[in-house]
């Protein structure tokens, strides 16, 4: 699209998306960074890759079975959309920040700015590290749901657990995750304009993939009747647990951890176009997509459902991977083959694959912008761009580190599950951090952007930081009674260790000279954004 103007030659042709990338540039500039990565995202490219991370699919399929175990139907078929509906509002809080501040930096720079002078480096550095610790954490329990995933596929595939099938070792399980870090930390060193593609292919396969699961009822020769879908509540768990709102509550897990990842669109801020509209709708429109999308699928899956204990049970034939052995019974008892199960499972692989890739994307640009401020080990190293205008040493560093993370599986799944669980109770409160803020010491001082929600800002707001510590504590409760070293919930000792690391390091170290987003649009100076 082009329109005229005049100059001294009289009129011309301008290109509307040139002037957009020249705004753009001009607002990072204003913010306090030069344009160093290629701004070649679209609106939707940039939602598909926060839609990518959501990745309805991946939270879904990895955590059916808690949400069947605590309240069956009734924890997600309601739990999903309340879930949705405070999330989208804690998205709608961030969208209006991300379009005042559309950088790279995404929120430790908000609540820098936010802050204001005398508290912005702390709460910078606080939401930075949270931040940045989350996003490792969501990437390493991506991929490594991935292997899980093609451990299932492949004892399906050679008979099932109860039919002589093969089940792969923790140690190949481990190799595959670190394949497949591998191929997203390649996929990642290309161009963003390849990134982009490859992002949208991600989206079409949860939005689709989301949908064809339809199949799943259809293909069953007995199917869930409405009443048990909508009005069974499951109380009969192993954990001990009986309070039916105890219950309800850990039920939701399932669906709140889902709905994560979708900053990716404020992260993505320095590559999009028009990025002040369009970073923000990615994330609103990742968040809402993703919900409707999401609640079709468990509608779906569970009118599949006939036997909740044996599907959670680690006897039958997936080995006690719930959304697995529904897909097996379906198509055992309409073809007598598990070649239809494999194959959805491979579909769901393949979202699962992109959101991977995605993830790693978000990682290494908040990994970048984070280096840019010289607030991690190694900046130098990390902060530099190659030709193709990647942060390339951020991008292979993230994924060493979501390797690393999870090694801790080798020794105990109780280990790696706490520190996945930073994935979901970390990121969200580094989300609420600098909403709080804008609401506090930020709220004289906050100018809108073009995307704003008007005089609704304030309330939706305060309802987002309360949900966010809301689930915070109740996410942190027991899952098991009596209480043992195997059943303990680690999440507030995750949680409150990586809150312990970055208060020491700040106090012994950070404060001395961190202060806070550093402009760099000339390289000789050292004012601070």
């Amino acid at each position: 699209m082009s329109f005229r103007v005049a100059d001294a030659d009289g009129l011309v042709d301008v290109d509307h998306a040139r002037v957009a990338v020249d705004s753009d540039n001009a607002r990072l500039h204003e913010l306090g960074y030069k344009q160093e990565l290629n701004r070649d995202l679209s609106m939707i490219s940039n939602f598909a890759i926060s839609f990518s991370i959501v990745s309805v699919l991946t939270g879904l399929n990895g955590l059916m079975g808690t949400g069947l175990n605590f309240g069956g139907p009734v924890s997600y078929i309601y739990g999903w959309p309340i879930a949705g509906t405070f999330t989208l509002l804690i998205g709608l809080s961030m969208a209006e920040i991300c379009s005042s501040y559309p950088t790279s930096g995404g929120l430790y720079y908000w609540s820098a700015k936010l802050a204001g002078p005398n508290w912005g480096p702390f709460a910078s550095w606080i939401t930075g590290w949270f931040n940045i610790v989350g996003q490792w954490a969501l990437t390493t329990s991506i991929d490594f749901s991935l292997a899980q995933l093609v451990q299932v596929m492949i004892l399906l595939s050679t008979g099932g657990n109860n039919g002589g099938g093969y089940r792969i070792s923790k140690y190949v399980v481990m190799a595959l995750h670190g394949v497949f870090l591998l191929i997203h930390a390649i996929l990642n060193s290309l161009p963003i304009s390849m990134l982009s593609f490859l992002g949208q292919l991600g989206a079409a396969a949860n939005f689709f993939g989301c949908f064809l699961m339809i199949v799943i009822p259809a293909v069953a020769t007995e199917r869930a009747s409405a009443k048990f879908v909508f009005t069974n509540f499951n109380t009969e768990n192993q954990n001990g647990i009986h309070n039916n709102f105890y219950i309800f509550v850990l039920g939701l897990l399932m669906s709140q951890y889902t709905l994560t990842g979708y900053d990716a669109s404020a992260y993505m801020s320095e590559e999009t176009k028009d990025a002040d509209k369009n970073g923000p709708q990615g994330i609103v429109s990742a968040i809402g997509i993703a919900v409707i999308a999401g609640w079709a699928y468990v509608l779906g899956i569970t009118l599949a459902v006939r036997d909740i204990p044996n599907l959670l049970s680690e006897n039958n034939d997936s080995g006690g991977h719930a959304v697995a052995q529904i897909f097996y019974e379906a198509f055992m008892s309409r073809y007598g083959s598990s070649v239809g199960a494999v194959i959805c499972l491979g579909i769901i692989g393949l979202a699962v694959f992109f959101a991977g890739m995605s993830s790693l994307t978000s990682n290494s640009r908040i990994a970048y912008a984070f280096s840019r401020d010289g607030a991690m080990p190694f900046s130098s190293q990390l902060q530099k761009v190659n030709k193709q205008e990647v942060p390339i040493n951020a991008v292979w560093m993230s994924a060493f580190v979501a390797f690393c993370m999870a090694l801790t599986s080798l020794g105990s799944l109780v280990a790696f599950q706490a520190m996945t669980s930073i994935a979901t109770i970390g990121l969200y409160v580094a989300y609420a951090i600098p909403i709080f803020l804008r609401l506090t010491l930020g709220r004289k001082t906050f100018s809108r952007g073009r995307f704003n929600l008007g005089r609704y800002g304030t309330i939706i707001g305060w309802i987002s930081v309360l949900w966010v510590a809301l689930i915070s504590v109740l996410f942190s409760l027991p899952v098991s009674y009596p209480i043992t070293d195997q059943t303990l919930n680690y999440t507030p000792i995750a949680v409150g260790g990586v809150l312990t690391l970055a208060v020491s390091t700040w106090n012994f170290s950070g404060r001395h000279w961190f202060k806070g987003p550093i402009k760099n649009i000339d390289d000789s100076s050292k004012e601070y954004a």
